[in-house]
């Protein structure tokens, strides 16, 4: 079965990045449609799936349309009982239900103060009280699903699940306003920033859609602390060593370069998401 996938713009939709997380981390079938965040109203964008209104928005393959995070992640565990997206065992699913839940309901100040902008991260964001209150309750959390059920991986609650893909943009935020977090959630954190599928989310954020003003902050800035790219660049000439796309196995029409070898892909997009960080793409990778 396949689904009809609605997210926004990937630098700055946190929401969006946990309906992509659902469907990219447990191997099931969208097809994808991204809203334009600098456009128009993004309920007038989605007015043909209405009452959705908000992204992610989804259509089921009967035509259900759901438009809340937590809805799809649950209508899509249920679907696919084999895919993993809640744990097995019945006290670390009760766990991990528990942390999403809170997720989707809480941690306000953190949402407000430090909107998600995966192309910034900053030095130093001199983070409210308040906001010191919500990181301290991520603490609480995270260290008692990591001592309680977490404790063969890096994940909360055993395999990555549901929980997980719902903090992947908490984790955003900790490393673009660099909050402070003590061993077991920089841990924790530093699992979701080498994360391949967090990568290539990032990847195509730096790529795709325009830097949007509104989402800048006026605080010094850093490099990026999750791992650093290989050094790949966009070219205009070159002999690619592959005659298809890695992603679309169509014909090469735009050339990159990785330690002095000249690939191709089949559109500037392809492109450009791999020269952003080569390592995020294992059909490209694949090709080394």
């Amino acid at each position: 079965m396949t689904y009809d996938l609605y997210l926004g713009d990937y630098a700055y939709s946190s929401w969006s990045l946990r309906g992509w997380l659902l469907f990219e981390k447990f191997g099931i079938g969208r097809n994808l449609t991204l809203v334009d965040f600098s456009d128009q109203s993004v309920a007038e964008q989605l007015s043909k799936i209405a009452p959705a209104r908000t992204v992610p928005a989804l259509v089921t393959p009967e035509g259900a349309i759901l438009s809340d995070s937590l809805a799809i992640a649950e209508e899509l565990a249920t679907r696919h009982p084999d895919a993993g997206l809640w744990p097995t065992d019945p006290g670390a699913r009760a766990t991990a239900r528990n942390l999403a839940a809170e997720m989707h309901s809480g941690f306000f100040t953190l949402r407000n103060d430090c909107p998600m902008n995966l192309r910034q991260s900053y030095a130093d964001s001199s983070p409210s009280e308040d906001l010191l209150k919500d990181i301290q309750r991520l603490e609480t959390i995270w260290e008692h699903a990591r001592s309680t059920y977490g404790a063969d991986g890096p994940w909360l609650c055993g395999s990555y699940s549901i929980a997980d893909a719902f903090y992947a943009p908490v984790v955003a935020r900790i490393a673009g306003y660099n909050l402070p977090v003590g061993d077991v959630a920089k841990a924790y954190v530093d699992a979701h920033l080498t994360d391949p599928a967090f990568r290539r989310w990032r990847a195509m954020g730096l790529v795709r859609g325009e830097t949007l003003p509104w989402y800048a902050k006026d605080y010094p800035t850093r490099p990026w602390p999750g791992p650093k790219p290989l050094n790949a660049k966009a070219v205009e000439t070159g002999k690619p060593e592959n005659a298809a796309c890695p992603y679309s196995k169509k014909p090469v029409t735009h050339l990159m370069e990785l330690n002095g070898r000249t690939f191709g892909m089949c559109n500037a997009f392809c492109r450009d998401k791999t020269v952003a960080d080569p390592e995020a793409w294992p059909a490209f990778m694949a090709l080394q």
